[in-house]
């Protein structure tokens, strides 16, 4: 059985949520969105890579984890030069082994106008 986990962060105006479970795999998205207002945070791409994990956080604390119960994250940026920044945020969250396994890929662009960064993550709570 699949349920939604309530986040708390902005709803989306899309069929979609930011958290799911099926016993004890949760799946999970974030974009740099401020968790309040719904608005796209500016401030580069290091601002809204620091957002998208935070909104990660956020949906795996909701249900039930932390970030160390993520076991896959995929990332999807618009520019590879913003790779090392992003990198750099990554690594004040992700600081012991093991690490999620990781995907980066560049696309030409993401749905929301201004938006440099999505993540996707799949977790295993205890």
């Amino acid at each position: 059985m699949i349920e939604r986990i309530e986040t708390g962060i902005a709803p989306s105006s899309a069929p979609i949520n930011d958290a799911v479970r099926a016993g004890k795999q949760v799946w999970l998205v974030a974009i740099a969105e401020d968790p309040v207002s719904g608005e796209i945070v500016s401030g580069g791409i290091e601002a809204q890579a620091r957002r998208c994990i935070e909104n990660l956080q956020i949906g795996i604390t909701a249900a039930g984890g932390t970030l160390a119960n993520l076991v896959m994250v995929q990332i999807f940026i618009v520019d590879s030069a913003d790779a090392p920044g992003m990198n750099a945020v990554y690594r004040e969250y992700f600081t012991a082994q093991p690490y999620p396994v990781r995907a980066t890929v560049v696309v030409k662009e993401l749905l929301s106008k201004g938006l440099l960064i999505e993540m996707t993550a799949q977790g295993v709570l205890d």
